[in-house]
């Protein structure tokens, strides 16, 4: 157990005032954060339940494993806001910080559950693995702290009010942790605080192939609106516009946003192509479904993007048959009956080459449409006539085939191109099931 540490002027801490109490903050905690190691999806996943719940959220922290930067920290955040809310640092290595040095900001002894050490004890037992001394430490808690049970793993939370008006609410720093404790304790208790005056509502809006400025431009008026809010983002190849409204129910705010949406989708025309969590891959797998059809896909320079994008969606077996990597002319000869000849006469990286490939793939595999990309992705193998960045598309399907070309330029390298090119393979195929044809109007 550890020593209590006396409140002093420099470790105690005051409430909060009245207009700071309905605020949350989020403090995400390790040295991996700051060196860049793992990105910090914790913070972002945090922000949008906060909004959820409608609970005022200003401000955002990462400290490293130090126990003076940390406690500093927690000192300056409990001045401020009601509820903050940390991730990271519960487990049992010595870098695991996170509960004994808030407990020392406070002048609060650590105190060893005998129930939460039952608990690591039973779940190591029952994955037949060998509990160590040191995970002990996950049962030492704040004297008048309140467990958060972390039921997918061996580090608990906790529920801690060290001064009036002031709660803290710990978790660990791994997302799935974090998720099934947030929801199954931590939620609830927030929502019975009534910290908020409603609730906040998002909607993403998400275009392909449009840059950012283009749609800015043609969708002034809402960008301009003081309710709902809209904002652009912008992201490899895709702009979202993300569309929030603060109301007293969840209904009350989705009726604002409702009209913004269906005008911003007016304005993208074409480029539109889902909401929230559609993706590229998601969308073009629906609308296969829904026509009973099927695809394969043949690839050079995206060396297996396109399938994997189909197969990140739960049950893309629905509509997609298979797919072939070719990089090499041989491949492309043998596997998808691409002719020496044309190969010879246009080059690989070719639209003749590229009609070939989805002509080939798609009478190989027997689907009803055929999905081939074929480039230079560099950073070397580029040309004068064929620079880094060229690259072409085919989609063929009973009715015949047609090509498409990109340059994307060298300047961003080879995974943005590559990226670019599995995401634009995908928005050709999803306007040919639409009849929405190649072009862009907005690009």
């Amino acid at each position: 157990m550890a020593n209590p540490v006396a409140a002093t002027p420099a470790t105690a801490s005051r409430a909060p005032g009245p207009a700071s109490r309905s605020t949350a903050e989020v403090l995400c905690i390790g040295d991996e954060l700051l060196r860049g190691q793992i990105v910090n999806g914790n913070s972002r996943w945090l922000a949008q339940e906060l909004a959820s719940l409608g609970i005022s959220h200003h401000r955002q922290g990462v400290v490293g494993d130090d126990p003076a930067v940390l406690q500093a920290a927690v000192r300056e955040a409990s001045g401020r806001c009601g509820v903050l809310i940390t991730t990271g640092g519960l487990g049992p290595t010595p870098d695991d910080l996170t509960t004994g040095a808030i407990a020392d900001c406070f002048g609060q002894p650590l105190e060893l559950r005998d129930e939460v050490l039952a608990g690591i004890t039973r779940r190591y037992e029952a994955s037949g693995r060998l509990m160590t001394a040191s995970n002990r430490k996950q049962a030492l808690l704040p004297r008048g702290a309140t467990v958060i049970p972390n039921p997918v793993g061996t580090a608990p939370g906790m529920r801690w009010e060290p001064v009036p008006g002031f709660t803290i609410l710990t978790f660990p720093g791994v997302p799935a942790e974090l998720h099934a404790m947030w929801q199954q304790t931590a939620a609830p208790w927030l929502r019975q605080q009534r910290m908020s005056d409603g609730v906040t509502v998002s909607r993403l809006v998400k275009f392909w192939g449009v840059s950012e400025s283009r749609l800015a431009e043609a969708a002034s008026p809402e960008l301009a609106l003081p309710h709902p809010t809209v904002a652009p983002y912008a992201g490899t190849g895709e702009v979202k516009l993300c569309i929030t409204a603060h109301a007293a129910t969840t209904a009350a705010a989705e009726q604002a946003i409702a009209p913004v949406q269906q005008q911003l989708i007016q304005r993208g025309g074409a480029s539109y192509y889902g909401c929230d969590q559609e993706s590229p891959a998601g969308v073009v797998l629906e609308l296969l479904g829904d026509r009973g059809h099927t695809v394969a896909v043949a690839e050079s320079c995206t060396g297996g993007g396109v399938g994997a994008a189909f197969t990140a969606v739960p049950g893309s077996s629905r509509a997609l048959l298979g797919g072939i990597v070719a990089y090499h002319n041989r491949i492309k000869q043998q596997q998808l009956a691409v002719p020496a000849d044309l190969l010879a006469e246009h080059g690989a990286v070719s639209g003749a080459v590229a009609a070939a490939m989805a002509t080939g793939v798609r009478q190989k595999f027997g689907a009803s449409w055929g999905l081939a990309v074929t480039g230079v992705a560099g950073p070397g193998g580029g040309s004068a006539e064929k620079p880094v960045g060229l690259v072409h598309f085919a989609v063929a399907s009973e009715h015949g085939t047609v090509t498409a070309m990109r340059q994307f330029g060298a300047h961003r390298g080879r995974d943005w191109i590559r990226a670019l090119a599995v995401g634009t393979a995908l928005d050709l195929l999803r306007r040919h099931l639409l009849n929405l044809g190649l072009d862009n109007n907005l690009a």
